[in-house]
């Protein structure tokens, strides 16, 4: 099969290196990929949204399957245009998309279909007098949500009423977040260890990969403001049986089932962020693709043929036995630009990234290009180092991941040093 994956960051870096491994795969172009993927199939540099010039190179160059990594080519029908052209893609169609593109459609859906998650309402520009009176009657903490696409930093915790307003006016006054925050919802604080769960589904049926957690806040302990991810690891040992058959039963099933009575067959990757606790799982958000640095952690633990199970739920026709989990465990630890997730500098020449290629360690870049043949960085979050073992001890795994990352260095590196300590100190 001729494939083309969509995206340039440490996800697509990680799905490129799975997909690899399959005995399908004749020819493997990314668009536009990244120094990581270079080593792995042909970088190919066209943007996203530039969708007409994609559709083209998949017809010049007889692509068998699209695979679409970041969100925001799902909601603008990137699955659309290649589907009317007849390319099979793995990832939704626009009005399924819409259940990341916008989050209240997604709460709304959940309300409909009785399908847990947090107490919310929402307000638009026009009602921001109506929210402000709805702020002076709620509980503290409470978390303000722009509505569209906003980089995974448009999640606002606001542990008072003066925190909230300005929320508020970030929202609707200062544009912060452009016109994804022209509608806002605000929701109840929920308490609880949050976990994530991938679903590949074909619309009907589906598979879930093994059990995840993301470390969104910047700083060690979940402090600080929210980031696109600050590292991540594979299995989280809060989702453990009777927690996972509940997120089937009541989460995953039902909003699967629910989107297609709705007239938006979802195909692709259903990404569920939760929040569990002794009430059981509650829907956090949904995305409509992989998570990032989840899927850095995830992928590794798959025995099997990704690609063979992406290319039959975009057939239509999924395989349930294509992938399955290796009885091991992943730690990945992501190196950021100082001062990310606000003001940072680019640029920095990143050293040492050979001495880190080792067995069971895999090196995902995510912000940067080369320049001049070196690697240099270019973005808030430069890249993960993912340490995979055959036992699930996530100690063992956590050490070696930071081992490794010891050996890369660049100018104004930061990175957590917490990551994996939850589940650690569940297991333990």
């Amino acid at each position: 099969m001729n494939v083309v994956l969509i995206g340039s960051g440490g996800r697509e870096h990680a799905i490129a290196d799975k997909i690899t491994e399959s005995k399908l795969l004749e020819k493997l172009f990314i668009v536009p990929g990244n120094p990581g993927t270079e080593n792995l199939g042909t970088n190919v540099n066209i943007e996203p949204k530039n969708q007409n010039q994609i559709l083209e190179f998949c017809l010049q160059n007889k692509i068998d399957l699209v695979i679409v990594g970041p969100e925001q080519p799902l909601v603008d029908g990137l699955s659309d245009l290649l589907r009317a052209n007849n390319i099979p893609v793995f990832g939704p169609n626009k009005n399924a998309a819409i259940l990341e593109g916008e989050k209240s459609f997604a709460k709304n859906l959940m309300k409909k279909y009785s399908i847990p998650t947090a107490d919310f309402e929402i307000f638009g520009k026009a009602d921001k007098n109506k929210a402000i009176e709805f702020l002076k009657k709620i509980n503290f903490p409470t978390v303000i949500k722009a509505d569209g696409l906003a980089a995974g930093k448009g999640v606002l915790i606001c542990e008072n009423y003066e925190q909230a307003l300005d929320a508020l006016n970030d929202c609707f006054s200062k544009d912060v977040f452009g016109a994804a925050g022209d509608k806002i919802v605000i929701e109840e604080f929920m308490e609880g260890e949050e976990a994530s769960i991938f679903a590949i589904t074909d619309g009907e049926s589906y598979v879930l990969l093994p059990s995840a957690q993301d470390h969104k806040r910047i700083f060690d302990g979940d402090k600080g403001k929210n980031t696109g991810g600050m590292g991540a690891y594979s299995p989280a040992p809060v989702v453990n049986d009777i927690i996972l058959s509940q997120i089937e039963k009541t989460i995953i099933k039902p909003t699967i089932d629910a989107l297609k009575r709705e007239g938006r067959t979802y195909i692709g990757c259903l990404y569920c962020g939760l929040m569990i606790s002794e009430k059981g799982a509650r829907v956090v958000e949904f995305n409509c693709r992989f998570g990032d640095p989840e899927t850095q952690a995830v992928l590794p633990l798959l025995d099997g043929d990704l690609l063979e199970l992406f290319y039959s739920a975009a057939a239509g026709k999924l395989d349930s036995n294509a992938v399955k989990y290796s009885g091991g465990a992943s730690v990945c630890i992501v190196a950021a630009s100082k001062g990310y997730p606000d003001a940072y500098k680019k640029g920095y020449e990143v050293k040492g990234l050979d001495s880190a290629f080792e067995p069971g360690i895999k090196v995902y870049h995510a912000g940067t290009k080369l320049e001049n043949g070196k690697v240099i960085t270019s973005g808030g979050r430069v890249f993960g180092i993912t340490a995979i073992i055959k036992e699930n001890d996530l100690k063992a795994c956590k050490q070696k991941a930071y081992e490794s990352l010891l050996k890369v260095s660049f100018d104004n590196i930061y990175y957590r040093t917490d990551i994996a300590d939850k589940g650690i100190n569940r297991k333990n």
